[in-house]
């Protein structure tokens, strides 16, 4: 961590298909489990967050904030902001792209509290705009500290996100 307690990155991880991005431990701990959440455009299962991105595959671009505290949701920035829990059994986490291959590996800085219970917020901008002239590529999580709760959505404009949060429903609403 820096002076401020906060250490932003930025990195670019490849997608082979699926519109999806992966963030776990870089190693596997037992008992370290975090309960099975999901707040649509993020899914906590096992020892793996599910990140669904704003386009099906090729590299998808993150920043990613490292704090010792809530820093904040960027509502201005973003269309769509959601948050889970999570239980960290190293302190260290890593991101990858889904792969049919040898995933490649994108290191983070190490969480401040080192292993236990944090929380992440997903910002994204852009889930609607795939294949347009308009089209963005802009995802933003935040780590820090925090007992384990319930997901919450703190902002959800778009379709996409409407349909992550519940197919079923969506595909009743939109024909």
């Amino acid at each position: 961590m820096n002076d401020d307690q906060r250490q932003t990155v930025r990195l670019q991880v490849e997608v082979a298909d699926c519109g999806i991005a992966y963030l776990a431990d870089d190693e596997y701990r037992e008992g370290m489990d975090t309960p099975a959440q999901s707040a649509g455009i993020i899914e906590v299962e096992e020892h793996c967050v599910t990140l669904y991105i704003t386009h099906q595959w090729g590299p998808a671009d993150f920043t990613v904030t490292i704090a010792d505290r809530d820093p904040g949701p960027d509502r201005e920035g973003y269309e769509d902001i959601v948050e889970v829990g999570y239980v960290s059994g190293t302190g260290r986490l890593v991101m990858t792209g889904f792969s049919f291959d040898e995933h490649v590996l994108s290191p983070l800085p190490a969480l401040p509290a080192g292993p236990g219970a944090y929380r992440i917020r997903y910002h994204v901008k852009g889930m609607d705009t795939e294949g347009t002239e308009d089209a963005t590529d802009d995802h933003y999580l935040q780590i820090w500290p925090a007992p384990l709760a319930d997901p919450a959505v703190v902002k959800a404009t778009t379709d996409a996100y409407e349909y992550f949060r519940d197919p079923e429903k969506y595909h009743r609403s939109h024909g």
